[in-house]
């Protein structure tokens, strides 16, 4: 080996033993020193994401979102996969108010997140974040919205009285006609109007909105990370049929996740957390 590549493997082990040193102090609470053990990993191998998703974790503990957001903007141009990377720097957007762009990276990360642990407890949280934001963004739409429908609304009585008003300057509107146009309006604002999730978009299990739902042999959906976990720890059969069930049978029903995707796309207030 040449002196060039044994100065390169020295370079990665002692990064790696800063990584090390860096995680010993973060898990004892010593932000300052994982810190500095990081940034000497950066300096040695700065090639490496993780070192610099760890060093966002972080400032994500200290709340400094500027350079949060500029360690995992890094990572993504080492590891455009990373899931931690993409999370993180969506949580600094939206710390920043860049909602839609926040929402993006959230998306970013939970399409990853689920591709390589779909039942990890960070998937868990990315959805929880996901949803408060979606969520968030509803409510900004929804408030124009109905300003936008108040506003029209009015105006429309208004046109009404001065049209009814060309054959007769003394009459007024009636009052059909007033309710009929409030009809009109309701019908328009009732998509913003939170009611209940339909039964067949929710898992049988958990009651709520499917985000990554699976078919079983028997023909029921669940959640795929509530399934995964009844297997786990439960017994390998399914849980309403009690017929025997492995993993790998496991299918992705894509039509429940594209009408829930639309339901979600038209009803935003059904990303609120129960």
């Amino acid at each position: 080996m040449s002196p060039a590549a044994d100065g390169l493997a020295a370079s990665k082990r002692q990064a790696e033993l800063l990584k090390q040193e860096g995680n010993s102090f973060f898990k004892k609470d010593r932000i300052s020193a994982a810190i500095d053990a990081y940034t000497g990993a950066i300096a040695l191998c700065q090639n490496v994401a993780v070192y610099w998703t760890n060093r966002a974790l972080c400032y994500k503990r200290r709340n400094e979102w500027a350079r949060v957001e500029e360690d995992c903007r890094m990572a993504i141009h080492y590891d455009s996969h990373s899931v931690k990377a993409h999370y993180m720097l969506g949580l600094a957007l939206l710390n920043k108010q860049e909602l839609a762009e926040g929402i993006k990276e959230l998306e970013k990360s939970l399409e990853l997140g689920r591709g390589a642990h779909p039942a990890s407890y960070m998937v868990e949280e990315i959805w929880q974040e996901l949803c408060k934001a979606k969520y968030i963004e509803w409510e900004g739409l929804s408030k124009m919205r109905f300003s936008q429908l108040h506003k029209l609304n009015a105006t429309c009585k208004e046109a009404l009285r001065n049209y009814n008003s060309l054959d007769n300057p003394a009459a007024d509107v009636s009052e059909e006609h007033l309710n009929e146009l409030d009809e009109v309006f309701r019908k328009a604002a009732k998509a913003d109007t939170p009611t209940e999730v339909p039964d067949h978009l929710c898992c049988k299990i958990t009651l709520d909105v499917f985000r990554d739902p699976v078919i079983t042999p028997s023909g029921i959906t669940y959640e795929r990370a509530v399934l995964l976990d009844h297997l786990n720890k439960v017994g390998k059969f399914d849980p309403v049929t009690r017929e025997a069930l492995e993993p790998h049978q496991l299918i992705s029903n894509l039509a429940v996740k594209e009408a829930v995707d639309v339901f979600l796309s038209e009803h935003g207030w059904a990303y609120k957390i129960r």
